[in-house]
């Protein structure tokens, strides 16, 4: 276990414990407009105490100083309200692989706000605690899967979010190719290009019609083509060049749908029966193309970040 001490002068007692999923952004053709939860977890334990303490546990490394995530998210809640923040105890435990397209940055923002929210008297909303992580982490449909759960749209008009469910049918399960290496999000974006065609921009808004209406009305073998994208996934095979074959692994054994999870470097496939073959497929592919990595069976997740019952 990490541990960092930072001196501060203010004491007081509170602690709360919240658990925020997983998140999947730009799903299938959804660019910066579809997310969805996973059955993953970060649990934040935060408690008001003297001076900075952060520890962590789990997945990679995180800043555990004022740079934090959680930290910087519990700082512009109180900021947000006029407050300041006192000094906290933060642990985290953390099962999501950062840097991989799985919404660590976005679970980290909103167990922060959340646990502000808590520690304040719960004075925001969840629309305004959306505006705030979005603020601060930068993606909207991460963050709305993240506090919402389940598959969220999200949608900016006149500087202002709006957002609504996608209902899910049951038995849906995700299955992940998680390869070891990162496709951070700002080098992964710089790829895209800042203009689309016509052409391209029809044949994802057809698609992402299509896979709001498959996953409402439970058509799952529409998935297949619901799934497709032009916007971004071809420009981001410059940095993942295994990803169409790994992709018509997945495919043939058996899953409904397969596309990139957020910026990379994951892929989700999803399915509702042989997740056992379609992990072995694309690890497979994987392998034989020299892509080291690791696979990992799932499903969405409909609660959203939460504080858990103890």
């Amino acid at each position: 276990m990490k541990t960092y001490h930072l001196p501060v002068i203010l004491c007081f007692v509170s602690k709360v414990t919240i658990l925020t999923p997983a998140t999947v952004a730009n799903l299938g053709p959804g660019f910066d407009c579809l997310g969805l939860a996973l059955d993953i977890s970060l649990r934040v334990e935060v408690e008001e105490s003297q001076g900075l303490h952060i520890s962590y546990q789990g997945e990679g490394e995180v800043p555990l100083n004022q740079n934090n995530l959680i930290y910087r998210a519990l700082v512009l809640a109180y900021r947000r309200l006029g407050k300041t923040l006192p000094g906290v105890k933060i642990h985290c435990q953390n099962d999501i692989p950062l840097a991989r397209g799985l919404g660590s940055s976005a679970a980290a923002a909103a167990s922060g706000l959340l646990a502000a929210n808590h520690l304040l008297g719960e004075p925001l909303g969840g629309d305004e605690l959306l505006e705030l992580g979005a603020e601060l982490e930068g993606h909207a449909d991460n963050m709305a899967a993240a506090l919402f759960g389940g598959c969220q749209i999200v949608i900016q008009d006149r500087g202002r979010l709006a957002h609504s469910p996608v209902k899910l049918p049951r038995g849906l399960k995700a299955v992940l190719f998680i390869p070891d290496f990162e496709m951070p999000t700002l080098k992964s974006r710089a790829l895209l290009s800042p203009q689309v065609s016509r052409e391209d921009a029809v044949y994802n808004l057809g698609r992402v019609a299509m896979l709001v209406a498959a996953l409402a009305q439970g058509k799952l073998e529409l998935l297949t083509l619901a799934t497709q994208d032009r916007l971004h996934q071809p420009a981001r095979t410059k940095l993942f060049q295994a990803m169409p074959v790994i992709f018509k692994a997945a495919s043939e054994a058996g899953a409904l749908g397969v596309c990139l999870a957020g910026g990379g470097s994951s892929i989700l496939a999803l399915t509702k029966v042989n997740t056992s073959a379609i992990a072995q497929a694309m690890e497979k592919m994987a392998k034989a193309e020299g892509v080291s990595g690791r696979t990992l069976i799932t499903q969405p997740n409909t609660w959203g970040a939460h504080r858990p019952q103890e």
